[in-house]
Formats: C-alpha cells, sequence, structure tokens
C-alpha cells in the first residue's frame, strides 16, 4: 500500500491561501494537508482518494514542506552561496531605476550626518542657555560647548542645500526636465539631508543612496521617491556614488565622509571612473586642518598632478562656477547636450 504523504504549504502562502479559510480554525488546520498521489490526476479517482485519505488514521503520515521556487526562498536568497545574486541585484535594480528616471549624471554631495539645521542648532543651544540661567539643574559645559559648535557647523548645511538648490535650477534651465544634473547624496540626515533638500526645493529630482547599518538610518523625506535606494554592501553603493558622477562635492565629516572622499579620489588617480569629475572640498579652512595635502606633497607620498584633483571652495557661488567650468571640458557632456555648455 503506498504510504501517505502530505505536502505542507510553501512559507510564501497563508493558511487560508492554501486551503480556503473554511478548512481551518485559527491558523492549524482541521482536516489533512492535500495529499499527493498519481491517481489524484484522474479526475474518476480524486474525490474518492481523497475522501479515503480523510478518513484514515494520519498520525503517522509523513509530513513534507512543498517544494518552492528558488527566486522566493528567503533561506536561499540570504545564504552564503546566494551572494552572488545578492551582488548583482544591487546592481541591475539602481540600474534599472536610474534608466527609467532618465538619470545619467549626478552631481554626489558628501558631508557629516551630524550637522543639523540652522534653526534645529539654534533652538537646542537656545534651551541649553535658558536652563543654564535656571535654578534647576544646568546642563553641562561639555553640553554647552557642543551646541554652540552646532550652531557654527551648521553654516555648512545651509550652504549645502543653497548649493544643491542652485545646482538643480541650472540643470532645469539647460533640459525642460532637469535631468540634466541629479544632485545624488547618501541619503540620510545631515549634509545629505541638506543636498535632497535644496535640490526638492528647486523642484527637481534627486537620489539618495543609504545603506544598512546596525544602528538603522532612515532616508530623509526630501528624497523623490522612485530614487530612494538602500544597499546592504558597501562596495555597491560606492559604485553607484562614483559611476555617473560627474562631480563630488565634499562638506566636512567623519570617517564615513573620508572614506568616500579617497575612494573617489584613487578612482580618479588610476583612472577607473573613466571619465572626467571634479572634486570641490567645500570649506578650505576647515579641509586644510584636516587634511594636509602639502606635506604629503613634500614627502614624496603624492605628485603636483595628484593634488590637482581637488579644488577648496567656500561659497555656492564659486562651487557652481567650478562645476560649471569643468563640464565645460568635458566633451561628452557637451555631446550629451548638443551644445556647449553654458
Amino acid at each position: 500500500m503506498l504510504k501517505n504523504r502530505m505536502y505542507a504549504p510553501p512559507a510564501i502562502l497563508s493558511p487560508s491561501q492554501f486551503l480556503g479559510p473554511e478548512f481551518w480554525a485559527g491558523g492549524a488546520p482541521v482536516i489533512p494537508l492535500r495529499p499527493w498521489h498519481p491517481s489524484a490526476m484522474l479526475r474518476s479517482r480524486k474525490f474518492g482518494l481523497i475522501e479515503e485519505l480523510m478518513n484514515s488514521n494520519q498520525e503517522d503520515a509523513e509530513v513534507v514542506e512543498a517544494p518552492r521556487l528558488a527566486y522566493r526562498n528567503p533561506e536561499f536568497l540570504k545564504s552564503g552561496p546566494a551572494r552572488t545574486l545578492r551582488i548583482l541585484a544591487e546592481y541591475i535594480e539602481p540600474q534599472t531605476r536610474l534608466r527609467k528616471a532618465g538619470v545619467q549624471n549626478t552631481v554626489v554631495f558628501f558631508g557629516s550626518a551630524r550637522i543639523l539645521p540652522r534653526d534645529r542648532a539654534l533652538e537646542k543651544l537656545r534651551e541649553l542657555e535658558k536652563l543654564d540661567g535656571q535654578g534647576g539643574p544646568k546642563p553641562s559645559p561639555h553640553e554647552l560647548r557642543q551646541a554652540r559648535r552646532d550652531v557654527e557647523m551648521s553654516r555648512y548645511y545651509e550652504e549645502a542645500r543653497e548649493l544643491a538648490r542652485q545646482i538643480t535650477r541650472w540643470s532645469l534651465s539647460l533640459r525642460g526636465r532637469g535631468l540634466f544634473l541629479v544632485v545624488c547624496s547618501g541619503g540620510g540626515p545631515g549634509i545629505m539631508e541638506a543636498a535632497n533638500r535644496g535640490a526638492t526645493e528647486a523642484g527637481g529630482k534627486s537620489i539618495g543612496l543609504n545603506i544598512m547599518l546596525p544602528t538603522e538610518q532612515q532616508p530623509n523625506p526630501y528624497i523623490t521617491p522612485e530614487l530612494s535606494l538602500i544597499f546592504h554592501y558597501f562596495f555597491m553603493r560606492k559604485l553607484w556614488f562614483a559611476q555617473p558622477a560627474r562631480a563630488l562635492i565634499v562638506f566636512p565629516g567623519g570617517f564615513g565622509t573620508m572614506d568616500e572622499l579617497w575612494e573617489f579620489m584613487t578612482l580618479l588617480q588610476t583612472g577607473k571612473i573613466g571619465h572626467r569629475a571634479t572634486i570641490l572640498l567645500y570649506g578650505s579652512r576647515w579641509w586644510r586642518t584636516a587634511i594636509n595635502f602639502r606635506w604629503l606633497l613634500r614627502s614624496g607620498t603624492i605628485t603636483e598632478e595628484d593634488l590637482r584633483l581637488v579644488r577648496y571652495v567656500d561659497s555656492p557661488s564659486k562651487a557652481l562656477e567650478l562645476l560649471k567650468a569643468s563640464l565645460r571640458r568635458d566633451r561628452t557632456v557637451s555631446a550629451f547636450l548638443h551644445r556647449p555648455v553654458p
């Protein structure tokens, strides 16, 4: 006698989807799951076989999970052997989205996620100063220093916002849909938010390339929804920062900002990007203090040509001027516009 074999529904189906709600009570089956048997394929025998199995003792029945399509199997897709598929997905999915939106060239903004908008920084400082003048618990000197520093650094948020606004307006004036140059950021708060915010305020689209972190970083609300992407792999995220970029504008930042800057500089130095791109370091005093490129040159670890990869800027208008000058020298950009860059 053929051993009774029952197939459990695939994990992707709910109980009601598999047999129908009338067969389930509180998520548990009240009858055996649908059996499989060659004779069940014959109409003349199907109902008789099901009735016979329903009335038989099912205590010793073998329960086997129904097979699943490989691309619907989450255990496999999250496994080590499927890493290649995950990497490929983080190449093809962003590529598909950017092509659908008509994005070909980007201006990438990097900078600290901790820099606040001026209004929030001032509000925070006033609250602490108010507490300091009252009779209750007072803020520590460190808290007051940090709040004053946040106000000082907030200028970079406002200037990143203004620069993104100016770039987007200029792009809109060149192409009716505003897709000649699209502002791109890391999708988080701080300078990233400022860039997306400025582009949105100018009426253009903007990209956010977010990363999944142990401490979750939420996408800022100013990213164009269809251009809001999230990555698992840092190196795939960096690829999409670099590949369509015509310029990199770097504001003061920490380890992440420095990592992205050095990576981009190395790609340009070694010719791996494949097209001309400009690196602008915004805030000359801050950057000259943070990185002493002249010392690297004097010590012989870089060349004069390497030093020409970066330019310092201190205002949105100067940054836009240098960006335009760089694009005028790029023949592929003129070909894209079918005319010289104005």
